[in-house]
C-alpha cells in the first residue's frame, strides 16, 4: 500500500476528490486558488481555506505576530490570484494547553495588523486543544467582479508567462512578512486581463506546471528567472512560499500594458520568464514544495 510520501500531494488531492459532484451555483470547484460561487446577481463569491502548522510552516520560536500575519496573508494572496478582494474570515486556532496566553495575544495582533492593512473582517472562528504544537486555520470569503475573475485554466499556447517580484529565499524570513498582491492583481485584472493567474506558494517549478496543466498547455522557460539577492536559479525555482503572482498574457496585451504597469508599481518588477506551448511540448519542471515528500 502506498504511503502519502510515495503518492505526493497533487495525486492525493485528485484521489480524494473522486466521486464528488458540483452544485448549480458552483462555478469553479477544487483545483484553483479559490472556489468560485455564483449567487445569481452581483459579484461572484470566492471561498478559500488554508492552514499553517508549527514546525512545518513556522518554527516554534517564531514571533507569534509574524505567525498571525502569515496565516491570514496566505488566504488574502489566494483572493489576489483570482483578481478578487477579501471580505470575511474565520480563524480556527488549535494549540497545546500550556501555551502562554501572551502567545495568542501576539498571534491575534498579527492577524489584526494584516487585515487592517489589506482588507477583510474577522467574522468568527474556533479555539481547541492539541496535545502539543500549534495549528492556525483560516477560512475566508471574498468577491470579484464577474468580468474580472481570473482562473488558472485560461492560458493559451504562445501566451507569455510572467511573475511579479523576485523568487527564492523564503527560509531567510520572506515567508513571514510577504505582501499579498491584492492591489497589483486588481490592477492586472482590469488593465492587462491575464489569461490565467495563480499565486506562487509552492515554487515556480511546482506551480507553473500546475497552471500549464490546468490550461491544457505545455511550457517553456526563458533564461531569466528573477532571483532574490543571494539566491541561485535553483532556489528561485524551488524554494516556494514566494507569494508572488504567476500569470499568463497574450504578448500584444503585455506589450501594451507594460509601461502602465511600471508607472503604477514602480517598485515591483514584472518579469517574462517563459511562454506556454501546445500540450505535450516544451520543458518538464521538477522540484518545489510538496507537503508529503
Amino acid at each position: 500500500m502506498k504511503s502519502l510520501r510515495e503518492l505526493g500531494e497533487d495525486a492525493l488531492i485528485a484521489r480524494l476528490l473522486r466521486g464528488f459532484g458540483g452544485g448549480k451555483d458552483l462555478v469553479v470547484g477544487p483545483g484553483d486558488d479559490c472556489a468560485v460561487v455564483d449567487p445569481g446577481r452581483g459579484r461572484l463569491r470566492l471561498l478559500k481555506t488554508d492552514a499553517i502548522v508549527e514546525d512545518v510552516h513556522f518554527l516554534a520560536g517564531t514571533p507569534p505576530q509574524k505567525v498571525g500575519w502569515k496565516a491570514v496573508a496566505r488566504v488574502l494572496s489566494d483572493f489576489a490570484a483570482m483578481g478578487g478582494k477579501p471580505e470575511h474570515l474565520l480563524v480556527t486556532v488549535a494549540v497545546d494547553a500550556e501555551r502562554p496566553v501572551a502567545w495568542l495575544d501576539g498571534l491575534y495582533r498579527g492577524i489584526r495588523k494584516c487585515l487592517e492593512k489589506h482588507g477583510g473582517v474577522l467574522a468568527g472562528g474556533e479555539t481547541t486543544r492539541l496535545p502539543q504544537g500549534a495549528l492556525i486555520s483560516v477560512a475566508g470569503e471574498g468577491s470579484v467582479a464577474r468580468d474580472e475573475v481570473v482562473l488558472r485554466s485560461g492560458g493559451k499556447p504562445e501566451d507569455l508567462v510572467l511573475v511579479t517580484g523576485r523568487l527564492g529565499g523564503s527560509i531567510a524570513g520572506k515567508h513571514l512578512d510577504f505582501t499579498p498582491r491584492l492591489a497589483e492583481a486588481a490592477w492586472l485584472a482590469k488593465h492587462l486581463r491575464p489569461s490565467a493567474m495563480m499565486d506562487l506558494s509552492d515554487g515556480l517549478a511546482k506551480d507553473l506546471p500546475r497552471l500549464a496543466a490546468a490550461s491544457n498547455c505545455g511550457l517553456e522557460l526563458s533564461g531569466e528567472i528573477p532571483a532574490t539577492a543571494g539566491c541561485t536559479r535553483g532556489q528561485a525555482l524551488g524554494d516556494g512560499e514566494d507569494y508572488e503572482l504567476l500569470l499568463t498574457a497574450e504578448p500584444a496585451r503585455w506589450e501594451k500594458a507594460a509601461g502602465a504597469w511600471r508607472e503604477a508599481f514602480p517598485k515591483l518588477e514584472m518579469t517574462v520568464v517563459g511562454r506556454l506551448t501546445k500540450a505535450g511540448a516544451g520543458a518538464v519542471l521538477k522540484g518545489g514544495w510538496d507537503h508529503f515528500t
